[in-house]
């Protein structure tokens, strides 16, 4: 028996699936009444920025957001003179005041504070990378990160945002859910090769998401970026609701998948355990 697979054994006694074991579920929606419109619409103009379109005109903001071209205007206008976004002639971006909003959450919420000071542990120890994300809609947004002195992508840092059906802390928080609504959420999906590795077949990707499940870790190879290999285990708090993802990375010319796991598997695992008796 290959170290690799005793690993797997481990995993799965270490982090049984369970019925019980849970995404942390979305609060229940308020009466329409006491909803803020002006509110709404205002932070859908600002996510209609992105890294694909970062300069837009109204049209533009209208059409992504579903706005009439005068309520984008508005919007932008707004915006523009609380300093959000700047204007010139017809094209209107996002300004640096917008990253305000972001470091409001990284320096108020407990569970980046709580998981950065064990994130930097495990990935200092293992001399990799290592990130920390949670599950927003059809993504995972990154919530702590360090490179451990190693370079590797552009995903892994604080605030970057990737497709969680291809990322491994992705997976990992996608196999925390229950088997219907993981497939649920799959149906959902334009699945895109982003590289030629990615899995795109919604069968495949759903035996990948109970292969996660079954071993308490999910491990994605050249799916979310060629050179990128990556093993994720899923953070649960005291009532062992799944409430994040961790995961190291490495570069796929130095390590194969199997030395990945060998290697980092059991830290990450400790790190699980001791992030349980805090979160």
């Amino acid at each position: 028996m290959s170290a690799a697979r005793a690993l797997d054994d481990l995993a799965s006694v270490a982090v049984p699936a369970s019925p019980a074991t849970t995404v942390s579920q979305e609060p229940q929606a308020p009466l329409k009444r006491d909803l803020v419109a002006g509110l709404e619409k205002g932070l859908a103009v600002i996510e209609a920025f992105d890294q694909e379109r970062p300069r837009l005109t109204i049209s533009e903001v209208a059409a992504r957001t579903g706005l009439t071209r005068a309520a984008a205007r508005r919007y932008l206008l707004t915006l523009s003179y609380l300093g959000f976004v700047s204007q010139d002639r017809k094209m209107f971006a996002l300004t640096p005041k917008v990253l305000r909003l972001g470091q409001s959450y990284m320096h108020s919420a407990r569970l980046p504070r709580i998981v950065e000071p064990e994130l930097h542990k495990l990935a200092f120890a293992l001399k990799e990378a290592s990130a920390a994300g949670v599950l927003d809609g059809n993504d995972v947004i990154c919530i702590a990160a360090t490179s451990a002195g190693r370079v590797l992508s552009q995903h892994l840092q604080s605030g970057g945002r990737v497709p969680a059906y291809c990322s491994a802390n992705g997976r990992a928080l996608l196999a925390a859910l229950s088997p219907e609504d993981a497939d649920a959420w799959i149906a959902r999906q334009t699945l895109e090769a982003v590289t030629p590795h990615t899995i795109t077949n919604p069968d495949r990707l759903r035996n990948e998401v109970a292969r996660a499940r079954a071993l308490g870790y999910a491990s994605v190879d050249q799916e979310l970026e060629l050179g990128l290999r990556s093993l994720a285990v899923p953070l649960k708090n005291y009532r062992g609701d799944v409430v994040a993802a961790l995961n190291i990375s490495i570069h796929a010319s130095r390590m194969s998948m199997e030395q990945l796991v060998e290697h980092a598997l059991p830290p990450l695992l400790q790190a699980q355990q001791h992030l349980r008796m805090l979160l």
